[in-house]
């Protein structure tokens, strides 16, 4: 069974945070390291998707624990692995290692849980997070038309993520956490290209942007309709939102986006919104609760967690809604959508 043929059958979930699962191991600098990187001359402690290669047993770990609890969605550790964001460790030539790495580890792990249930399918999607330099925004106050990055360098980036990733085994592709349109156009770019390149059928391509607050605006100032329509020339396979907001405060813009998406929808909200202290508090129960109600109206198809969520997040949203169909594609008026 392919992930289209599922999603046609069932709200499919996808897992929640890597980052929160793997700060409960609390790892110093030298599980990071581990011996292959004993002498680095920078310290690497907080680059997570590292961890795929000096510790891909917790890696493979994190991915069972959901996976567990029910994930038909498993997103690989892979949310910095770019030579843009890498350059933060020295860790550029790392690039095609980590995403084959972590390709490798979810694959493993959604395999074994796919021969013990084939009825079951899971599924591997290859993360492509935002990056660390945004091509619309100047990160220099004093001078607006600068940029820290452009196009092209972005293209270069994400098409060896992609390479990565598809090398490892993933079945979709996921743009996630989009704050910046114009960073997400070039990943969809170098998606195509790698295709292209390599004369292959493409993947399915799943994009999820954030919602930077109460303004219901992307953080280089788009409102959702807009973020929509300026990314369906990739034709994905869902577009959704996740991360910034807990479900609460993401309810809204859901439901606008089952209205207008010609697609699959996705949500993956915060557990709720970060105390003082920078922590997440809300219970399993209580983010469930919430997303139940997106389920009962029809506005989802793929739904999970973002920061702060657990598998036992991800095991209370999975029986919630299992009691409910999915979101029904609309028929569009495709030619009232200006391109």
């Amino acid at each position: 069974m392919d992930i289209r043929t599922a999603l046609q059958e069932r709200i499919l979930i996808i897992d929640g945070a890597m980052g929160t699962m793997i700060q409960r191991y609390k790892l110093q600098e030298a599980d990071y390291r581990g011996e292959r990187f004993r002498q680095w001359h920078k310290d690497v402690k907080g680059n997570n998707d590292l961890l795929s290669i000096t510790r891909p047993d917790i890696i493979v770990s994190i991915h069972e624990q959901y996976l567990e609890a029910g994930a038909d969605i498993i997103e690989t550790n892979t949310f910095s692995s770019t030579v843009i964001a890498q350059a933060d460790y020295d860790m550029q030539s790392l690039a095609y290692e980590l995403n084959l790495a972590s390709a490798r580890c979810a694959r493993q792990a959604a395999d074994r849980y796919t021969d013990q249930n084939p009825a079951k399918p899971r599924f591997v999607a290859g993360a492509i997070g935002p990056l660390n330099k945004t091509l619309s925004l100047s990160p220099d106050v004093n001078n607006p038309g600068y940029r820290a990055v452009h196009f092209d360098e972005v293209v270069d980036a994400y098409y060896e993520q992609v390479k990565g990733l598809c090398d490892g085994g993933v079945d979709v592709l996921l743009i996630e956490t989009i704050f910046d349109t114009l960073n997400a156009k070039a990943a969809v770019f170098a998606i195509k290209k790698y295709f292209r390149d390599i004369d292959k059928p493409e993947l399915p391509i799943m994009i999820s942007g954030t919602i930077t607050d109460a303004s219901g605006r992307t953080l280089s100032g788009q409102t959702l309709e807009a973020f929509y329509v300026s990314l369906m020339h990739a034709k994905p396979l869902s577009i959704g939102l996740n991360c910034a907001l807990g479900a609460r405060e993401m309810r809204p813009h859901i439901e606008e986006l089952s209205q207008i998406a010609g697609c699959y929808t996705s949500a993956y909200p915060n557990a709720g919104l970060p105390n003082a202290f920078g922590e997440y508090d809300e219970q399993p129960g209580q983010t469930a609760h919430i997303i139940e109600e997106w389920a009962a109206n029809g506005w989802l198809n793929i739904v999970g967690g973002c920061c702060g969520t657990t598998p036992d997040h991800i095991r209370h949203i999975a029986r919630e809604v299992s009691r409910y169909e999915p979101r029904i594609l609309p028929v569009t008026e495709k030619e009232l959508i200006a391109h």
